[in-house]
């Protein structure tokens, strides 16, 4: 049974890292633009890909929402902004250990 989940705070810019209910980690994120705004509601991680080239930094983590996922960047600049065209972006450390932590099926929580 999975007991860790992620709460992302899309006005926050924040995904905080949950073991049921012990906050294990938090860390800033990039968000949606107002025209491609982050989808709230709650998902699961579906599956991941390493290296998955373009924009994604060193890692995606597909969501059980098509075509939104939480990955990395290549622009490390944008952390903390309302800048992505809906997904979750992190610091490729970030991403990286953050999918050390959570295995496929983990709960996702996106609100404002």
């Amino acid at each position: 049974m999975v007991t860790t989940w992620i709460d992302v705070s899309v006005s926050k810019r924040q995904l905080k890292l949950y073991n049921a209910s012990v906050l294990l980690k938090t860390y800033p994120i990039a968000v949606g633009k107002m025209l491609t705004p982050t989808p709230t509601g709650n998902y699961i991680i579906i599956n991941k890909e390493y290296n998955p080239g373009g924009p994604f930094g060193v890692l995606w983590m597909g969501l059980s929402k098509p075509h939104y996922g939480i990955h990395g960047t290549n622009n490390p600049s944008s952390i903390g902004k309302v800048v992505s065209h809906g997904c979750i972006r992190m610091l490729n450390d970030d991403v990286t250990e953050l999918s050390s932590l959570v295995p496929i099926g983990t709960n996702v929580y996106i609100h404002r």
